[in-house]
């Protein structure tokens, strides 16, 4: 949500930032409602102060015996017209808000401009792919020859785009999601969360998944959401608070499953485990001084890196385009693991500098000791990793000639000692 003062005072300045999103000007569609709705509210201000000085009048006149009923009449007068300008200034502050929910977030100074993923800036790298003396295969090919990765029942069950993993490749999926969660709460200062899974309308709206991608997400009968991150319940959890600026960073994580309809996704990556629309992940969320965050996007997206590292998957570090950013960060670093099955860098992280754009549509502010008034929180959050696009790495890598799956050294006290996943007996 953005500010509309600030808009009142450089209009100009706010669609030029958005232009550089590929938007079209919306200031004077904006500033046209808000001055119709500041006429209708200075309208209604007038008109009570006016009700006053006329019931004053009529007091004075019937204390005195007067007629009062032209008085009287201009009362009721003065009362129609203000519940009209009441309906007024309602349904132009909903159309306003309706407007203000559906701009997205602009883009910080530093940010590349392009229109999509193309116009994305290489800024890293880490590890060099590993040289096979055989054909690579892909992740869905390692796990089926294995016997450990269903589609076709994941199918029969639920339908396209779900998988059922069984045996060793279970134990190290689950293996991967302990793992990341012990090094992001022993080492890097998150504390554990479980959060609801199924939220309310207010929660999606908060961190901007409403109203505009009510389309990609799941809903139940009852009208609560299914979660297509843990960043909504988790950054949720301070919505309307006022917070000491003592408190601050707070950091969290969270390994929950996840839900997504895909509906802009028909015929990519149909096969195998990189587009799902149940997936599980451990999310990091922080929750941090304005002057704060820019510092607070390096060392999360530096906490997301150093998983890949210690799993000793090769990958590269790309700074987003204006184009190719989430609707509601202001800064994002992708990170991109290497599948030499498809011979590609595919997206495993995604962080995010929101600034006070989730932080006003929630109301979660903070209070400055020794100033007056509040400020609005800073919001960052990223995947810390993707659990099933990790696995997917870890079998494309880690294959063997023979079909079996090497378990890196650092999850294998994860996995009882285990150092290699061959087929099932």
């Amino acid at each position: 949500m953005h500010d509309l003062k600030s808009i009142r005072d450089n209009p100009a300045g706010f669609d030029a930032a958005l232009a550089r999103r590929g938007w079209a000007a919306v200031t004077p569609a904006l500033l046209d409602l808000d001055s119709r709705r500041r006429a209708a509210q200075t309208e209604l201000q007038e008109l009570q102060t006016k009700r006053n000085q006329v019931s004053r009048e009529i007091g004075i006149a019937r204390g005195k015996g007067g007629d009062a009923d032209a008085l009287m009449a201009t009362v009721a007068d003065i009362k129609e017209r203000m519940t009209a300008l009441e309906g007024i200034d309602r349904d132009l502050g909903e159309a306003l808000e309706q407007q203000l929910a559906g701009i997205p977030n602009l883009p910080g100074d530093d940010v590349p401009e392009g229109e999509d993923e193309a116009g994305n800036r290489e800024v890293g790298r880490w590890g060099e792919p590993r040289q096979f003396n055989f054909t690579p295969r892909q992740h869905f090919e390692l796990g089926e020859a294995l016997g450990q990765m269903d589609f076709a029942r994941a199918a029969k069950i639920a339908g396209a785009r779900f998988t059922v993993l069984q045996g060793g490749l279970a134990r190290l999926d689950r293996a991967l999601a302990a793992f990341m969660l012990d090094t992001h709460t022993g080492e890097f200062g998150y504390t554990e969360v479980i959060p609801p899974t199924l939220v309310n309308d207010s929660t999606m709206y908060g961190t901007g998944q409403l109203p505009k991608f009510a389309d990609d997400l799941f809903r139940t009968t009852d009208g609560r959401w299914l979660i297509p991150t843990a960043e909504v319940p988790l950054t949720n959890l301070t919505a309307d608070e006022i917070l000491d600026e003592e408190a601050l960073p707070l950091r969290w994580t969270a390994h929950t499953l996840c839900y997504r309809s895909e509906a802009g996704s028909a015929g990519r990556d149909t096969r195998g485990m990189i587009r799902q629309h149940q997936f599980h992940k451990v999310e990091l969320v922080s929750i941090v001084h304005p002057d704060r965050s820019e510092e607070e996007h390096q060392r999360m997206t530096r906490c997301a890196e150093t998983i890949l590292e210690r799993l000793g998957l090769p990958y590269r570090k790309l700074l987003l385009c204006t184009g190719d950013m989430g609707f509601g960060a202001r800064k994002t670093y992708d990170l991109e693991v290497w599948l030499p099955g498809q011979g590609a860098y595919r997206e495993i992280s995604s962080c995010s500098n929101c600034g006070e754009f989730q932080a006003r549509r929630m109301k979660t502010r903070f209070r400055v000791k020794g100033e007056k008034g509040t400020r609005f929180v800073h919001t960052l959050n990223g995947s810390g990793l993707a659990v099933g696009r990790t696995l997917v790495a870890i079998l494309e890598n880690y294959q063997q000639a023979d079909g079996s799956i090497a378990v890196p050294e650092v999850l294998r006290p994860y996995m009882g000692g285990l150092e290699s996943i061959g087929p099932r007996a």
